[in-house]
């Protein structure tokens, strides 16, 4: 139903394209890690997803499952609440590793929140959290790294500039462009981080370039 309804929703706010690498593939049971950048990036890559084929399960902030709405069609389609601190902490790779064993795709935002930059220029994903490398030394699961630019277009910096950005989206429609790239396994431990943050910043690095982001043009 996210799928479903973010290609209503996306064409709407603005024109979406899709590009893969030459050896891209979205198997069962990979691990979907993308740059996080505004609000309206989890539609955007959703929508992308959906054309290749793919309904991936979402890791994302807890808080989102106590949003009216929402917050049920999260929990009966089986999306991962992620708890930050505490005992429950855990509890999301435990979720997300078993399903993979069944299967699933997992769409992870490894950077962990969002960057507090107030305009809406691009810029290279920030430090990712260890979490991503662990769950796929858990479960050896591919890492298929995905890129995705224009979303601050819609949405960026304060809760009034977001508003205003997604009431005139419809009416402005900017470019969004997503790029995902091919699928790698990853050593374990902090290189395996690593190698996961330069994979995600190549694949943004495409979709920023297809945008003419000054960003991507000047890496």
């Amino acid at each position: 139903m996210l799928s479903r309804l973010a290609d209503v929703l996306v064409p709407a706010v603005g024109r979406l394209t899709v590009t893969t690498a030459a050896d891209a593939e979205l198997v069962p049971g990979s691990v979907i890690a993308a740059n996080h950048t505004s609000l309206a990036d989890p539609a955007v890559v959703l929508a992308a997803l959906h054309r290749l084929g793919a309904r991936p399960l979402v890791m994302a902030a807890a808080g989102l499952w106590r949003i009216p709405v929402l917050g049920r069609v999260l929990a009966r389609e089986g999306h991962i609440p992620v708890h930050r601190g505490g005992r429950r902490a855990a509890h999301a790779l435990d979720a997300a590793a078993e399903a993979l064993e069944r299967g699933e795709m997992v769409l992870i935002y490894a950077e962990g929140g969002l960057p507090h930059r107030t305009n809406a220029a691009e810029a290279a994903p920030g430090t990712f959290r260890s979490g991503l490398a662990r769950l796929i030394e858990r479960t050896g699961a591919p890492l298929v790294p995905v890129g995705q630019a224009g979303a601050r277009r819609i949405t960026s910096g304060s809760t009034a500039k977001q508003l205003a950005g997604l009431i005139t989206a419809p009416l402005r429609r900017p470019e969004l462009h997503v790029h995902v790239g091919r699928p790698l396994a990853l050593p374990d431990g902090a290189a395996g981080t690593g190698q996961a943050r330069a994979a995600v910043t190549d694949a943004w690095r495409m979709a920023a370039a297809r945008l003419a982001e000054p960003a991507a043009l000047a890496a």
